[in-house]
Parts: C-alpha cells; structure tokens; sequence
C-alpha cells in the first residue's frame, strides 16, 4: 500500500490553516463539547477537509482524529490529526494554534506536520532526517540548568485520576525553571521545544493527535522524547509527554518523580 510523502502531508496542513483563518474572519459556531470543552465549526471544516484528503488519496488507511475518534482501516498505516489544536485560544482571537499531522507506518512515526497559519510557520519532519521550519533546519536549545530553561505545560479540563498532579509539577519546576508558560495548543508547545524557543514540555494527561507529529519533530531536531515515567512509548495510552535536550529532559524527569514520591508519602 502506498505511503505518502511530507510534502503531501505539507500542502494538508497549509490548506487545513487556510481554512481556519477563513473562518477567523467571520462568525462561526461554537459547541460546548463537555466542560470547559469547545468545538468550533472551523474545528469541523478543517477535519472533514483533512479526513477527506488523506482517504481520497490513501484509501483503506486508518485515521485517528480529534472530533471524528478513529476511522478503522489498514493498522500499519496510521495517522494522526488535529485540525486545530488550540479551540479556545481560537474561539477567543487569541493567535496561538495549529494543524497537527502525524503519519506512522508500522506503529512507528514516519512524517510528522505542525502548521501555525496566523505565522505561516510549517515545522516538518521525517525520521531519520532533520527537522525543519519554513525549510530551515531547527535544533533543541543546548542549556544544561533547569534555572535557564523556559519550560511550557498544559493543564488538561477534563481528566479523572491523572496519573500526576500537574498543578503540583508546575509549582515545582517553576521553583526550579526560570519561568513556566502554558500557552493553550500542545502541538506548538512541543514544537518550540524543537525550535529552541522553549526548552522542555512536559504533560501528564495528553491526547495521541497533539503530539504525535510534533514529538517526531523533537526528536529529528535532536531531543529527547519519552513519557512522564521516561519510558520511550509515549503515545501509548493513556498518552504522556516530556520532551527536552537530553540533559534538561533527564532532569525533567527528576523532578517529576520527586514530586511524584512527595505526594505518595
């Protein structure tokens, strides 16, 4: 069966971001999804586009998506797709989201897409190949001190028993960090890390579509990618992420499991 090639995966993204910059600039529906849960009608538009798109071309392939859930098809190609992460920073004119598209064969991520349309800022990857912005290679940032580094998470709405308390991570790294930021789309979090832009992301309760291209990103732009227990499957469920050069990410780690052993005490 075919497989597609990045700049497939590359003119989806870009067409996904024109759609929602379309619907920026007029009124659009709004659904509370659950609490503290929206989904727009650009979400929908971009998704029904993309899902469109891939099975048009790739038929029989499976497609895990935000608002659609998974589209069963052939389990050795896979993909992975947000048609806007970042709703509420959207539905709010807040300029900070993205179109996620991550394709995995074999289990294995193999292309992987983060387009910011209110940028023009396409961040791309394929494995064993460097990652790049806008044609540009990117790098991991190279500090070694957590008191350097400008960190970013997200504090999931919805999520019973999460494996951390993230509220409690935060505090801790922000005692450590120079500072801590949470932005509002995942997907661009794990990308700045690949850009140097921000040194370490980390999630304790994150959906498969936000960081699955964007973690093959990280780690084609030199980082290091694992889960909070800093296990190498993070998209296993239930997905979680650190993400970071490989000195910050192991002392990211640290801190997580001091934290984590604090509150079992």
């Amino acid at each position: 069966m075919e497989k597609p090639t990045l700049e497939f995966i590359n003119n989806l993204a870009v067409k996904a971001g024109e759609i929602l910059l379309h619907f920026a600039q007029q009124d659009f529906t709004i659904e509370q999804k659950g609490h503290r849960d929206l989904v727009t009608q650009a979400d929908k538009e971009s998704e029904r586009y993309l899902i469109g798109a891939i099975l048009e071309a790739f038929p029989g392939h499976t497609i895990v998506a935000e608002e659609a859930g998974e589209l069963a098809g052939v389990e050795d190609h896979q993909w992975f797709i947000d048609p806007l992460d970042g709703t509420l920073n959207y539905a709010r004119g807040v300029p900070f989201y993205s179109v996620s598209i991550g394709y995995a064969f074999e289990g294995k991520m193999q292309l992987g897409v983060v387009y910011d349309p209110t940028r023009a800022e396409l961040f791309c990857a394929q494995r064993g190949q460097r990652a790049t912005l806008n044609g540009q290679p990117i790098h991991v940032s190279h500090f070694t001190e957590l008191v350097d580094c400008m960190l970013v998470t997200g504090l999931p709405n919805e999520v019973e028993n999460p494996p951390d308390d993230n509220v409690a991570n935060f505090f801790s790294f922000n005692s450590q960090a120079q500072t801590v930021r949470r932005l509002g789309s995942a997907a661009l979090d794990v990308v700045y890390v690949a850009a140097g832009r921000l040194d370490g992301f980390w999630e304790v309760s994150i959906c498969q579509w936000d960081i699955a291209a964007g973690g093959l990103i990280v780690q084609e732009a030199g980082g290091l990618v694992t889960d909070i227990y800093g296990g190498p499957d993070f998209m296993k469920e239930p997905p979680s992420i650190v993400c970071a050069n490989p000195v910050i990410h192991h002392k990211m780690l640290a801190v997580l499991a001091e934290e984590r052993a604090r509150r079992q005490s």
